[in-house]
């Protein structure tokens, strides 16, 4: 079986969003049957973070990495466009806590991973993509994540906010078995969406020591009245950034699996929860 690395290196620095923290990452070719992992540089012994469902922390909007002081937060975003873009195999170098949030998307990496290209490689200990047969639901009230079976690979999600401006939206994304279209899909049709907030939340997410690299140029923020920093990428940009967000959270399945993932107002928490389950019954 073929996977694919990178054929450069890819340099990039940036705040991240929770901690305010200026960090630089630099992702590398690596071999093949490595899968996706973290280095953090700036600690002693460059302790590796394993980009896998076993090694979530934490899932307080967004998703980290690791245990104790040994961790990496908001990596969803880079790991989305890695394995949407059909990167099997990297070291990511961080020297800091947090990955950048850029301009609060996955388009400035889907960018860089283009730029430089990928490599096939050969890794022959590889097992066919686990094939979801029965359906698979996480739920918490009227919000869920489920996997259910389906011939392809599918994203759906759903959102309702009570602001006019977002109200309730619906998108899907389609992973083909075709790397090149789907890359490009990816590329152009969710990875630009940024993420967004509500205006009324922004005081009570600072208090709580959140946010505190924010700001009007790396996230969307919405009022009662409507955009604070229009205009939007697509009109329903805030949906199609949540499937930017389960298809990062998932990523860390290694592979995903044949199904239909679909999703209502769900969460880090519910996605990672979904990806728990679904290693425990494969």
């Amino acid at each position: 079986m073929r996977q694919h690395t990178l054929a450069g290196e890819i340099t990039q620095a940036g705040v991240g969003l929770h901690s305010g923290v200026n960090t630089q990452v630099r992702i590398l070719p690596a071999p093949a049957g490595s899968d996706r992992f973290f280095v953090r540089v700036d600690l002693p012994n460059t302790p590796i973070i394993p980009a896998q469902v076993a090694a979530v922390s934490q899932t307080v909007l967004s998703t980290q990495l690791g245990k104790d002081e040994v961790y990496v937060r908001t990596v969803e975003h880079l790991l989305a466009a890695l394995a949407a873009m059909g990167v099997d195999n990297a070291r990511i170098e961080i020297d800091g806590p947090e990955v950048p949030l850029l301009d609060g998307s996955a388009r400035i990496w889907c960018e860089r991973i283009a730029e430089v290209g990928l490599v096939y490689q050969t890794a022959n200990n590889l097992t066919a993509p686990v094939v979801i047969t029965e359906p698979i639901w996480i739920y918490q009230g009227d919000t869920f994540v489920c996997a259910i079976p389906a011939p392809e690979t599918r994203f759906s999600y759903g959102i309702d906010f009570n602001v006019a401006a977002i109200g309730n939206q619906w998108h899907s994304w389609l992973l083909t078995t075709n790397l090149e279209t789907s890359s490009a899909d990816f590329a152009s049709e969710i990875a630009p969406a940024r993420t967004f907030g509500l205006q009324h939340q922004i005081e009570h997410l600072q208090k709580s020591g959140l946010i505190k690299g924010g700001s009007l140029d790396n996230a969307l923020v919405c009022g009662e009245q409507g955009w604070l920093n229009p205009p939007l990428r697509f009109a329903n940009e805030p949906v199609r950034h949540k499937i930017l967000d389960l298809v990062g959270d998932l990523s860390l399945l290694g592979n995903f699996p044949v199904a239909h993932f679909l999703a209502y107002k769900a969460s880090h928490n519910l996605h990672i929860q979904l990806a728990r389950k679904i290693l425990e019954l494969i």
